[in-house]
């Protein structure tokens, strides 16, 4: 029988028993059989069903994404010792019974579209995979490589938050209120998730998360993903910050 352990951090929280023909639902509402209470896992974000001879995870179109040993995905097949992570829980899947026949199968994954904002996105993540194509010089790192290793980091201008400056290593900063966020808004009427940064191959995406929250970038109001550049200011509930490229 195959298993999950949902953990945060090294915690386990919960241990689920996986059967052979069964299916499970993950999300933040109550029906999931996997229920995650936070707010950077949407209401119904994936779910585990059985196809053939094995477990397969597919993400249901979530806002922050579902990750399987950190790649993005849309749809992967599941082996014993995956790691899958839905915004910052862990999922650690496993399946002594097909342990040695996981191994010897092909991997099965579609990984997930690169976010598109506008037109100057699309024309970018073009020019950047003809960038990836190409080989690398001899004594230097692919642009590939450049793009994963890079991290990026926010400065307070104006408004009142708990720090000045935030450095963005992970792959979901959460600006809010509530005690999960990363960026942390203050004042009374400072909203509990205003906006969340997605980082994906060292490249980051500011979304709104409440619809009566507006974010701006450079002054434009955003609707779905942005992707971030270099010098933009984002303002998000009477807070701006300057977004860049830690060098």
């Amino acid at each position: 029988m195959a298993k999950l352990y949902l953990k945060f951090e090294q915690a386990i929280i919960k241990e689920y028993d996986l059967k052979d023909g069964g299916s499970m639902t993950i999300g933040r509402l109550p029906d999931n059989n996997v229920h995650i209470e936070n707010l950077a896992v949407s209401g119904h974000h994936a779910r585990i069903l059985w196809e053939g001879d094995h477990f397969v995870l597919e993400d249901n179109n979530s806002l922050n994404g579902t990750f399987v040993n950190n790649r993005r995905i849309n749809r992967a097949a599941l082996r014993h010792g995956d790691l899958v992570l839905i915004g910052k829980h862990t999922i650690s899947f496993t399946d002594e019974a097909r342990r040695e026949l996981a191994d010897q199968r092909p991997a099965e994954t579609q990984p997930a579209a690169m976010p598109q904002a506008d037109a100057t996105v699309v024309l970018d993540t073009r020019k950047a995979k003809e960038m990836m194509s190409q080989p690398a010089a001899p004594g230097h790192t692919s642009p590939s490589m450049a793009f994963k290793d890079r991290d990026g980091q926010l400065h307070v201008i104006d408004g009142k938050t708990d720090q000045h400056q935030y450095l963005l290593s992970g792959k979901l900063t959460v600006i809010g209120k509530s005690d999960m966020a990363s960026v942390k808004l203050k004042g009374w009427f400072a909203p509990k998730v205003a906006a969340v940064i997605n980082k994906n191959e060292g490249r980051y995406f500011v979304a709104a998360q409440d619809r009566d929250v507006k974010v701006r970038v450079n002054d434009e109001e955003i609707s779905g993903k942005k992707e971030l550049n270099d010098g933009d200011v984002i303002q998000v509930a009477k807070v701006k910050l300057t977004f860049s490229y830690v060098e």
